[in-house]
């Protein structure tokens, strides 16, 4: 089969297409031919060994995708042919993967498989953001930096099919468009966010802020919060990791959590299956949105990574798994 590996850590060109083995699955794991698998920026960091996880070269890249069951154990509750979308941690830019029957989730009608393919650790973390770690409560306002992007248009329908308001942060035009078509209240520029934030809110601020980007725009994102706001960090897209002067939450009474979806997986490998208990109601019912990505042939997965690297893409970035040799 098909896959997309990592040679060496020097950036996306150094991914180069390839033959592999097709996986077995035996008796207790789900064989899925993948259709689409997603993009990510832990992708991106991976290509220059400077994510969290460095894994032994080569690896396949990804940690995602949606595709058809071709086997399934007795008793798992799945059937050849079902529509799926899957975590693979060990690689998912690959045409076909073995998993384990927890790791792979069965698709309403309502969700593409291309869309399927880059939605579930974008709307995974985002849930995990909002639910787990900020505790959001009805009638809650969000400010979402970096909401054009993947994981903020994730965070923007994730937070509107839970009732709330959101609040895009944006560094142009086309993407204040991109945030408006997913559900955003309201979208500002990033130059001056705070002052914009303010006037939005009467002076109070918001509830809760979702940072994927980090950087300088930190200080003032805790001086966008309300009284009793929450502050997520879901990354640092950004480049900086920003510091807290902690004085600062004294002031309103603020707090700063972090919110590490993966990691939080290592201390309770049940979690996405009860996140998808709550999530995949709401997706039937279309309450939940999980709009078409930006799709590349497996052949230009480098520059697939690449606008990650340069911001320019917009929304969620998949790769085209369908072609076989």
């Amino acid at each position: 089969m098909r896959a997309a590996q990592l040679t060496e850590h020097a950036g996306p060109d150094a991914v180069r297409i390839t033959d592999i083995p097709e996986p077995e699955a035996g008796d207790s794991l789900v064989l899925v031919d993948l259709h689409a698998a997603g993009v990510s920026f832990p992708d991106l960091l991976q290509t220059t060994g400077g994510y969290q996880m460095v894994r032994p070269l080569p690896c396949v890249l990804g940690a995602e995708g949606a595709g058809i069951v071709r086997t399934a154990p007795e008793g798992s509750g799945l059937t050849a042919g079902q529509r799926v979308a899957v975590l693979s941690i060990a690689g998912s830019w690959q045409q076909t993967v073995a998993l384990p029957r927890e790791l792979v989730f069965p698709l309403p009608d309502s969700v593409s498989l291309t869309a399927g393919a880059g939605m579930l650790m974008n709307y995974f973390t985002a849930h995990f953001a909002l639910d787990e770690r900020a505790r959001y409560r009805a009638g809650e306002t969000v400010l979402v930096h970096g909401a054009a992007g993947g994981l903020g248009v994730a965070s923007l329908q994730v937070a509107a099919a839970l009732g709330l308001e959101t609040i895009a942060v944006v560094s142009s035009e086309e993407k204040a468009a991109v945030a408006k078509a997913n559900r955003a209240t309201h979208t500002v520029p990033a130059e001056g966010f705070k002052d914009r934030v303010l006037e939005l809110t009467g002076g109070r601020g918001v509830d809760i802020v979702l940072d994927p980007v980090g950087g300088d725009r930190f200080t003032d994102s805790l001086r966008s919060l309300a009284p009793g706001g929450r502050a997520v960090v879901l990354g640092f897209t950004g480049g900086s990791i920003p510091t807290v002067k902690v004085n600062r939450l004294l002031l309103k009474n603020i707090s700063v959590v972090g919110a590490g979806w993966g990691e939080y997986l290592r201390t309770d490998p049940g979690y996405p299956a009860r996140q998808w208990a709550a999530l995949e109601p709401l997706l039937r019912d279309g309450t939940l949105v999980v709009p078409e990505p930006t799709l590349h042939p497996l052949d230009e997965a480098p520059a697939a990574l690449r606008s990650l690297e340069n911001r320019s893409a917009t929304g969620k970035v998949a790769l085209d798994l369908t072609s076989r040799p």
